[in-house]
């Protein structure tokens, strides 16, 4: 589905990648963005950037695990644009950089309720408004983590993998109708995640940069092209940048291999 002349919703688009798939989506001739995210400010921000196409956004400041929250946003999307043609769900968090063993379960429930539960959530309140559309796509942003294991992000892992096989089975489920579903493996971003989810503070999150220094990070403009791509072109699923890519064909070939160069490679980010 072209993204020209829809009305999108995109979740987490306060910063990073969310902000960078919305302002995609106008760049590409979007009628109308229905901005989602937890932070007012962050929102004002994205609609700022938006320029000339300010006027084509509006914001909802919801934070996905409220359901109550969420279920009112298809009558509040469509209040304010006429119609609701789609929705890319990009909002996630991250876990403390800790083992299983280190990761209490009131952390390990709150990436389940934002990653996992905000995806339900999502699609449920959104589903019977896009199957009275004349076409309509959904988009979950899952992550490299969903098939690559990182030490220290197992529980964010196992929640992406969840919105993988979530956004896999929906898929199949709509068959023969016209709602497409598409789930998008983003690799290493330059973004603010880290902080964004409460995960480390401002000096730990540099400490983690120096560590990662060596990891080549994709710009969230350059993952946004990728991930409306996938969007448009109703992709079955879609890594996104080139170590997502690499990561995704070695993990099928020699999966015990794969998992040892990451844990290699991530090991220091647990120090």
């Amino acid at each position: 589905m072209k993204i020209e002349n829809k009305v999108i919703v995109v979740t987490g688009a306060g910063s990073g990648i969310g902000r960078a798939v919305a302002l995609e989506m106008l760049t590409r001739g979007a009628k109308g963005i229905a901005a989602v995210d937890m932070n007012p400010d962050a929102l004002a921000e994205t609609v700022s950037l938006a320029g000339d196409n300010a006027a084509k956004v509006s914001t909802h400041v919801v934070n996905l695990t409220d359901r109550a929250a969420v279920a009112k946003l298809p009558a509040q999307v469509g209040k304010r644009h006429g119609q609701v043609d789609g929705y890319a769900n990009v909002a996630g968090i991250i876990q403390h950089f800790v083992t299983i063993s280190e990761l209490s379960y009131e952390e390990f429930e709150k990436v389940m309720n934002v990653n996992f539960w905000g995806t339900v959530a999502m699609y449920k309140e959104f589903i019977p408004v896009l199957l009275s559309r004349p076409e309509a796509q959904i988009l979950n942003v899952s992550s490299m983590g969903a098939y690559a294991p990182v030490p220290g992000q197992t529980a964010y892992g196992a929640t992406k993998a969840a919105v993988r096989l979530f956004t896999e089975g929906v898929r199949s489920e709509l068959a023969g109708t016209k709602v497409g579903a598409t789930v998008v493996f983003p690799g290493a971003t330059a973004t603010n995640i880290a902080t964004n989810s409460g995960a480390m503070d401002a000096a730990a999150s540099a400490d983690m940069e120096a560590q990662s220094s060596k990891i080549k990070m994709a710009t969230p403009q350059h993952a946004a092209a990728q991930i409306v791509n996938a969007f448009e072109k109703n992709k079955f699923n879609a890594p996104i940048g080139s170590d997502a890519t690499t990561m995704y064909r070695l993990i099928r070939l020699a999966p015990e291999w794969a998992a040892n160069l990451i844990q290699k490679q991530m090991a220091s980010l647990l120090k």
